[in-house]
């Protein structure tokens, strides 16, 4: 999509632009980006989800800004601009966890602050934000935020589940000390799967499934 793009607000390539990092281009599955994110903060649902949140902000935000300054930043400086652009937002993301979500943001330690090294967020800037107006470069920053989020959301589910019997922190699979529900069958949380590998291994397993749903990705 170029700027003499005169489509409407919500045209079939716009709606793309949201729907296909979800699926067929999505950007940890099939372009295999932001894979240590996807490791480090997915044993919980809820840290996954505020990493996601911060990920969709900094990319759909910053990708407006670096469409606005498209045709005044110099070739030869670029990245450092697009740095600058991620490194003050991710500053400001970082603030805000600190403010209102204190416990989450301990928890999820240095990986926020690493949000500016993440290639999905560096990638979309250069590739999409300076050469598109700001309408397209949100919704592309929005879409890989959303197909970003998807992934760790998926891989904290089966993790938390299966690591810990709770889901977003509530115990479903009943009491491992008093022997409730699936434990007194004698269920035991895997350990394991809590260990970055084994987030590796669900990461390739989603991207196993989703290529035996999506046959078109079978040939990227």
């Amino acid at each position: 999509m170029s700027d003499t793009n005169k489509e409407g607000l919500f045209s079939k390539s716009n709606i793309k632009l949201i729907t296909n990092p979800l699926n067929d281009d999505n950007p940890i599955s099939v372009q295999v980006l932001g894979i240590c994110s996807a490791l480090a903060v997915t044993v919980q649902m809820k840290n996954a989800f505020v990493m996601s949140i911060s990920v969709i902000a900094v990319i759909a935000i910053g990708n407006v800004i670096i469409s606005l300054l498209r045709n005044y930043i110099p070739s030869r400086i670029r990245i450092i601009v697009q740095l600058v652009v991620a490194a003050a937002l991710v500053i400001l993301v970082d603030q805000i966890l600190k403010a209102y979500a204190y416990d989450v943001s301990k928890q999820l330690s240095v990986f926020v602050g690493l949000i500016i090294t993440n290639c999905i967020l560096m990638g979309r800037f250069e590739a999409f934000a300076l050469k598109n107006k700001p309408w397209p470069s949100f919704l592309d920053g929005l879409g890989n935020g959303l197909g970003y989020g998807f992934v760790l959301m998926v891989v904290a589910f089966f993790r938390e589940l299966l690591g810990s019997g709770k889901i977003w922190g509530y115990p479903v699979l009943g009491d491992p000390i008093e022997k409730t529900g699936v434990y007194s069958m004698g269920y035991i949380n895997n350990g394991l799967v809590i260990l970055a590998p084994m987030a590796l291994l669900m990461v390739g397993i989603f991207i196993w499934v989703q290529r035996g749903i999506n046959k078109k990705l079978i040939e990227k």
